[in-house]
């Protein structure tokens, strides 16, 4: 194994791998015969379980990454010989009669989650075609289905047992005083709902992408960002030219950022794209020296710089993007929100707009038991929360069992296994447990967004449109909006995107000497995101194949290999991914769920919030419970036009534990 791949692959930007640290992962490759890419794969899952943020390189991590590699191998070899000398039993054994099954039906029964020979009228070789019956839902042995042969580390857990539920782990104005003692249940609901985004557009006819439109969305981003930055710092046309044609003049080049190689962008392989009309849609090197950045593949820039050699463009100066300014409201319309929150104008007794936000998956990967969801709903319930906005996946199409379609429904729900759908697994699943909430409390209002992982949507790209809310089954305070979407909230401005744009900003993000927002990784690519203007700017996405594995499971019992797969990913259609722009104001709070660590920060003057997953693959998860004063006008506001909302500075944003 080449010590030259091994720091190309593991190593920082500009930084070398120490001797004792290539010496160990070596060691790991030689033993588990690893190739250096299998083993970066092998370590980036392991981060990911011990957190991202905390888990870096050394030598104290990589032994301790060895030992991980070795206990899963011991667990794995301790499986199949306890399998493997239970078939062995059963062999000696008097083989059943014909009716009852052939010897090799003994198996059967062998193996986690499959039928015994009792419960087998025939034997099903590997080239029989499924049952209807097992394709949808499995039977109705357990209420929740079952898990045919999980990789070994899955252990099933309680999710009654599970540590500290309802801890705050993070909180954002936590000296704000939220509750009002004395405010009563509101008798209707307190917020009013209005898209700010042109909802029927996302109905689009996807997996039709046409190249001509997709570089032509891409060449006007270029553009138009180059009008930005023209307007907001007052340059003359001749400020601009092309960074790859050589010329001894200092230029002003706008372009997108991306990679010349194949491999994972490093700071060796920054280049800078030019638009068609700008730069012919040439790439040239960047040749940055000591100048500090955050880049990712996507990010739109402008650098001033000259290109004397032709070779690459030694960049002098970054040029800042102007931000779009903050959403404002006028002291008329303040009143008017002011007093639907309390009809009787006593902002004393008052109770805050309570909010509570989530994100999918809502069940682990053991069970579809959907327990914490039916954890947050009743937490709902019983706050009276004014607005509950849930993010998809709801219907998980990367959860083993929905894979497999080896699973049932509840007792309660009227349908047969052989007849019913996945439509009819949401209405049990998720539909019912809304209805209940609004039952409870018809004055919450619930927001659905949905997620490309969703099972249930024929609508697969990003870009994506809302949730069939009538075929679903959904009550009428339920709202099904799009992904990403752009509403008010009363006054206040709320962007919402279920595609995870921070793992893959994280994944590809090559930094020199930036600091950033106080050397915050989190607070600088939710500030990438504000100034790039876009739910999602990366461009092109992650490779599927480096995102987090889904769950594997065995399709046949005797199957002695899981079926191998690969991560959704973010399924752009770039002829649309205008409809993932930000048009006219910052949102004043930002929903972005995401697998890294959950937060809630100010950024930008925008209250941006990860969720996180309200259900881990073997674990419980996190939400976001925010309680918002009324933003009231004061005496010497009231000759003023417009009101910014300062959401920042009166929100509560608590990170909390189901």
């Amino acid at each position: 194994m080449s010590i030259t791949e091994l720091e190309k692959i593991f190593a920082q930007p500009n930084e070398g791998l120490p001797e004792e640290v290539t010496t160990e992962l070596q060691s790991i490759a030689r033993l588990h015969s690893l190739s250096e890419q299998e083993l970066f794969y092998k370590w980036e899952a392991y981060s990911l379980k011990l957190g991202s943020e905390n888990t870096h390189l050394n030598f104290k991590t990589v032994r301790d990454f060895k030992k991980d590699l070795q206990d899963a191998l011991e667990r794995e070899s301790r499986s199949k010989t306890q399998i493997h000398s239970s078939s062995k039993k059963a062999v000696h054994n008097t083989p059943r009669p014909a009716a009852s099954g052939d010897v090799y039906g003994v198996l059967d029964g062998l193996v986690a989650g499959t039928p015994g020979p009792r419960a087998t009228s025939k034997r099903r070789n590997e080239f029989e075609t499924p049952s209807a019956k097992a394709i949808k839902m499995g039977t109705r042995s357990s209420p929740h289905g079952h898990l045919g042969a999980l990789t070994p580390d899955a252990v099933q857990t309680s999710f009654a047992d599970r540590p500290n539920p309802g801890q705050i782990i993070e909180s954002l104005n936590s000296n704000l005083v939220t509750e009002s003692p004395d405010a009563n249940a509101p008798g209707e609901s307190r917020v009013k709902l209005k898209a700010n985004t042109e909802i029927a557009k996302f109905n689009y006819k996807n997996m039709a992408m046409k190249l001509s439109e997709a570089s032509e969305i891409l060449d006007d981003r270029i553009d138009e960002f180059a009008a930005l930055v023209q307007q907001h710092h007052g340059f003359p046309d001749s400020a601009f030219g092309n960074p790859a044609a050589r010329s001894t003049s200092e230029i002003i080049a706008v372009g997108r950022i991306a990679s010349d190689s194949e491999g994972s962008i490093n700071t060796a392989s920054l280049v800078l794209e030019t638009s068609r009309r700008m730069g012919a849609g040439l790439r040239v090197p960047l040749n940055l020296e000591n100048l500090p950045y955050d880049f990712f593949p996507g990010k739109i820039v402008a650098l001033k710089g000259i290109n004397a050699s032709g070779d690459a463009f030694k960049v002098s100066e970054m040029i800042t993007l102007p931000l779009l300014s903050l959403p404002a409201s006028t002291p008329a319309e303040l009143e008017v929100h002011n007093a639907r929150l309390n009809p009787s104008q006593d902002f004393d007794r008052t109770a805050p707009l309570k909010v509570i936000i989530a994100s999918g998956p809502y069940t682990p990967d053991t069970n579809l038991s959907y327990s914490a969801l039916h954890a947050l709903l009743s937490r709902a319930s019983d706050s009276k929360a004014d607005v509950v906005v849930l993010a998809g996946p709801f219907i998980d199409v990367e959860h083993p069992l929905i894979a497999s379609g080896d699973f049932s429904l509840p007792e309660s729900y009227p349908v047969s296994p052989d007849r019913a759908n996945l439509t009819d697994a949401f209405k049990a699943f998720i539909s019912q447990p809304l209805t209940q909430l609004a039952n409870s409390s018809p004055t919450t209002t619930v927001i659905l967004v949905p997620s490309v992982r969703d099972a249930v949507l024929k609508h697969v790209s990003w870009p994506q449109d809302r949730l069939p809310k009538k075929e679903l089954g959904l009550p009428k305070n339920a709202t099904c909006v799009t992904n990403p979407i752009t509403l008010s909230i009363n006054e206040l401005v709320v962007g919402i995107s279920s595609e995870d744009v921070f793992f893959e900003m994280q994944r590809q993000l090559v930094s020199q000497g930036s600091k950033g927002v106080a050397d915050d990784l989190l607070a600088r690519l939710t500030s990438a995101v504000i100034q790039q203007r876009h739910f999602f700017p990366v461009f092109p996405p992650l490779d599927p194949e480096k995102l987090p594995k889904p769950t594997t499971y065995d399709v046949k019992a005797d199957s002695e290999e899981p079926e191998r797969r690969v991560a959704t990913g973010a399924c752009l259609d770039t002829s649309y991914l205008k409809l993932g722009e930000w048009l006219h104001v910052r949102p004043d709070l930002l929903i972005m769920p995401s697998a890294l660590t959950p937060f809630a920060k100010v950024v930008d003057s925008v209250v941006a919030v990860n969720p996180g997953s309200l259900s881990k693959r073997k674990a419980a998860g996190t939400f976001i419970d925010m309680k918002i004063l009324p933003r009231l006008v004061k005496a010497d506001e009231t000759d003023r036009d417009v009101l910014g909302h300062e959401l920042f500075n009166r929100a509560r944003v608590d990170v909390v534990r189901i």
